[in-house]
């Protein structure tokens, strides 16, 4: 790819004013198992096997940036219900606009989202780390789980007492037994 490119690993956060508006600026970051350890243990996973954020950020217009980035992760997360390790593997385009003359919505008794979430003020100084920190967190699975887990169901009630279960709560649940006696009916 074209343009000026930092070396690999925790690159310095980039100023944005000395970024050559002629060319992209394509970047690719690596984080070492140093830096995958720190990032899991921030997020509260087990792990990050693998890190790669690779793309460029495109210059638009008189002051905007355009960055175009692939997030390829190999993660490790605790199952929700046994606690086993859970694999996954995260593949995703991530997409930021950096805009100039952002206009900060205005605060209200009611305001709306924003149509366009990839759209952010133009910092003076982009920590394309921090990017790629973000991206990997709203990608993580909110409830991993290992295959076959289910958290069944709890039953709790005072001694002496029917419990009331899920089945009894449902008015037709005893509809499936009685489907089962018609074929074997009185004679």
């Amino acid at each position: 790819m074209p343009g000026q490119t930092p070396p690999t690993g925790a690159p310095r956060p980039l100023k944005m004013a000395a970024l050559s508006r002629h060319q992209p600026f394509t970047f690719l970051l690596e984080p070492d198992a140093g830096a995958r350890a720190a990032l899991a243990e921030t997020l509260g996973i087990s792990q990050v096997r693998k890190l790669r954020f690779s793309g460029e950020l495109i210059p638009e217009g008189r002051g905007d940036w355009l960055l175009r980035a692939d997030l390829g992760a190999t993660v490790v997360q605790p199952c929700v219900v046994t606690l086993a390790p859970v694999t996954t593997r995260i593949d995703q385009t991530v997409t930021r606009r950096y805009l100039a003359r952002w206009q900060e919505p205005e605060v209200g008794s009611e305001t709306e989202m924003p149509e366009d979430d990839t759209v952010e003020p133009l910092p003076e100084l982009l920590d394309l780390a921090g990017v790629m920190a973000e991206a990997l967190a709203l990608a993580l699975p909110d409830y991993p789980r290992v295959a076959g887990a289910n958290l069944g169901e709890a039953v709790y009630t005072e001694p002496g007492v029917e419990p009331l279960t899920e089945e009894k709560i449902h008015p037709f649940a005893g509809l499936a037994g009685l489907a089962g006696l018609k074929g074997k009916g009185t004679e």
